[in-house]
């Protein structure tokens, strides 16, 4: 049985991905696509329901997974019209704070909800096979993260990048907001043993490259994702959609839960 599913921000880069995407898989039925208001011209040509008040679409979308790549401040507003109604809720945003993450964790007591700053498959594998690579390596490698996104990309540095170097610090046993170093300026000395920059570029079009570096003595070793094509956020994210309309309400679920 295909498994309904409501894009916000359809008109949007990853938006109209995600409603493509939707349409093309027989396992999904795109049931709604919602944009903010003056915004929907156009929606019409998804053939489904379409408008500006997710309020107002939910009671004839029971059930129906959401799908958000919006904006922090929308996207957990998007979470408390979801837990309201019950419906199973997708978040694919970055550039949330503590607090707003704390608020997702609340009102996923009362609906599914899954967040995730990165749903490329490729990234969450990394995560795992992270910590192991820097157990083996031991303290003698410092370590950095680089990344690149488009010119557009709002918030530094990205969400994937941020998750990666958290990563990196627990399988130290660091706390990340103790080590974190995200600019060097000026004069700043010599490199401290218990630091993990985590540096930032924007520009062009690009879509997504992280690198990992560990810096040994006498060699280094890269490890470096790169998303050839928002298509692999917004598949990972149909994944999660349709895993999540079968899970129950009571923890803010993440990739980690799929795999």
């Amino acid at each position: 049985m295909a498994t309904d599913v409501i894009i916000i921000g359809a008109k949007g880069r990853m938006g109209a991905t995600l409603a493509g995407l939707a349409n093309a898989d027989d396992d999904l039925n795109l049931k709604a696509v919602c944009e903010r208001p003056g915004n929907c011209d156009g929606l019409e040509t998804y053939g489904c329901m379409c408008g500006d008040d997710l309020n107002a679409l939910l009671p004839d979308c029971p059930g129906a997974a959401i799908v958000d790549f919006t904006s922090p401040e929308a996207s957990v507003s998007t979470a408390k019209i979801a837990a309201g109604h019950g419906n199973p809720l997708v978040i694919g945003t970055t550039g949330l704070n503590k607090e707003q993450v704390a608020e997702l964790e609340g009102l996923a007591k009362q609906s599914p909800i899954f967040w995730a700053p990165n749903m490329s498959v490729g990234v969450n594998v990394l995560l795992k096979l992270m910590p192991m690579l820097v157990e083996a390596l031991g303290p003698d490698y410092d370590m950095e993260i680089s990344e690149i996104h488009h010119k557009m990309k709002k918030d530094a540095p990205s969400g994937t990048a941020l998750k990666l170097a958290q990563c990196l610090a627990e399988a130290r046993g660091w706390i990340y907001d103790d080590v974190k170093c995200h600019c060097r300026d000026g004069i700043i000395g010599e490199r401290p043993q218990n630091e993990l920059g985590v540096q930032t570029l924007r520009g062009g079009d690009v879509v997504g490259d992280h690198t990992m570096y560990f810096f040994g003595p006498g060699e280094r070793i890269e490890v470096t994702h790169r998303a050839h094509s928002r298509e692999t956020f917004a598949s990972g994210a149909l994944r999660a959609a349709k895993w999540l309309a079968a899970q129950k309400p009571g923890k803010l679920y993440a990739m980690a839960d799929i795999f």
